[in-house]
């Protein structure tokens, strides 16, 4: 069992450059299933995820050959099956990705129900009612969403919730279905639109990748294709958190500025000077945060992602702060490690009441999720003390070397496998 030993105190400066984006990725390596071409993907993060999903694509019959640091080509024009294997489908969420792919590709998909984070009910209904409209025959069964439609046929399709999920599985799906595929209510992040980019570069027809209303035409064929991941926004909003919370001074590089303006927005309001260039945002911190609330939305609002982090950084403004979770039910799970460490929260049902301007001290927690255990690191860096945080696997799930990256801010972290494991409850 590794551990991740933080200490405190630490001050952030410096200047960090941010990966490709973990979400963009593991939504456009299950679409490249429909090329029978040649594609390069460039600005991969050397994260869980991503290989996880590599190997999906390996055992899928996909062939593979790396191009250089963080760049992969990737040749499916022998697949070789519809149904991932379990063992690895259940550790990624995005996972269910294949469904749309495999189900444009073969007219066939067998997926098994997709793992993750516990961040409270997810339902696919969205994906399935898409599905159906576009014509495809739908059974679940011995753990296998079993998907057949071998003419998918264009539908105009409104998804009843905002699901990144749905429209992506969806715009996967209806890329090679027969006619016209119109999808309203449909979700907005950047991933989309980098999707979207990726796929009309090799043969596709999407347009309104961005907006709530997005038209799809469908093509036969999808050949080669080069392409270049996006800037994870939520490595980027990391780091800038990172820096409020520790009064520090971190210039973030090789970012979209647009993906964060609510970020950016939100540390203005505290207090925190942000200056913003074409493709790097500075963040100076400051010995007297202000208090503010916090509602997550989806995009452009703030990143439910970042919420974890969002509340680290308000233990450390003097007042009270309200944070309201309108995405995830399960997103507070973090919260009772907070509180190992000193911090003053306050759950009830999706919101959460912060009193700030308390010091934290280091002690033993654990990471919950991936971006939990982000936040209790930044935590641990704010605190007085030593923290250890168990179960870090979660946190490389979607960055890649954030240690390596936050030492070289000045922070201390360093990774050691605990040889006497043992729950916090076990007694002394």
């Amino acid at each position: 069992m590794e551990k991740i030993i933080v200490r405190g105190r630490k001050r952030l400066c410096g200047q960090v450059k941010i990966s490709g984006s973990k979400n963009a990725s593991v939504a456009v390596l299950p679409s490249l299933i429909l090329s029978t071409g040649k594609v390069t993907l460039q600005n991969l993060p050397d994260i869980t995820d991503v290989r996880t999903m590599i190997r999906i694509l390996e055992d899928l019959g996909v062939n593979i050959r790396r191009r250089g640091r963080n760049a992969l080509e990737f040749n499916p024009a022998r697949l070789r099956g519809f149904t991932p294997p379990y063992n690895l489908v259940k550790k990624m969420r995005a996972s269910y990705y294949l469904m749309g792919s495999l189900l444009a590709r073969f007219g066939r998909a067998e997926v098994p129900v997709p793992g993750g984070c516990d961040l409270g009910p997810r339902p696919i209904d969205q994906h399935l009612k898409g599905f159906a409209a576009l014509g495809a025959k739908i059974n679940i069964e011995h753990g296998l969403i079993k998907l057949a439609g071998k003419k998918l046929a264009g539908a105009h399709i409104y998804l009843d919730v905002v699901s990144v999920g749905a429209t992506i599985n969806l715009m996967l799906a209806a890329a090679s279905a027969e006619g016209k595929t119109v999808l309203e209510n449909a979700a907005k992040e950047p991933e989309i639109v980098d999707l979207a980019n990726f796929l009309n570069a090799m043969g596709a027809s999407i347009k309104g990748a961005g907006t709530d209303v997005i038209r799809i035409e469908g093509m036969p064929r999808f050949g080669d294709v080069d392409h270049t991941i996006i800037p994870d926004r939520i490595e980027a909003g990391t780091f800038m958190l990172a820096a409020a919370a520790t009064g520090g001074d971190v210039v973030v590089e090789d970012v979209i500025p647009k993906h964060l303006e609510a970020v950016t927005a939100k540390l203005r309001e505290m207090g925190v000077e942000v200056e913003v260039e074409p493709e790097r945002i500075r963040v100076k911190g400051t010995q007297s945060l202000r208090a503010s609330d916090l509602k997550t939305f989806p995009y452009p609002g703030f990143p439910t992602d970042l919420q974890p982090l969002g509340m680290v950084l308000l233990t450390a403004a003097e007042g009270t702060s309200v944070i309201t979770e309108n995405v995830f039910d399960g997103r507070f799970r973090h919260v009772d490690e907070l509180k190992r460490m000193g911090a003053q929260i306050k759950v009830e049902g999706r919101t959460a009441v912060v009193e700030g301007g308390r010091l934290l001290s280091g002690a033993p927690v654990q990471a919950t999720d991936l971006r939990a255990g982000a936040a209790l690191v930044i935590a641990g860096l704010m605190a007085k003390g030593e923290t250890v945080l168990s179960e870090p696997e979660h946190i490389y799930r979607g960055y890649e070397n954030l240690e390596q990256k936050l030492n070289s801010l000045g922070a201390s972290l360093k990774r050691v496998r605990d040889q006497n494991p043992r729950s916090f409850s076990s007694p002394s």
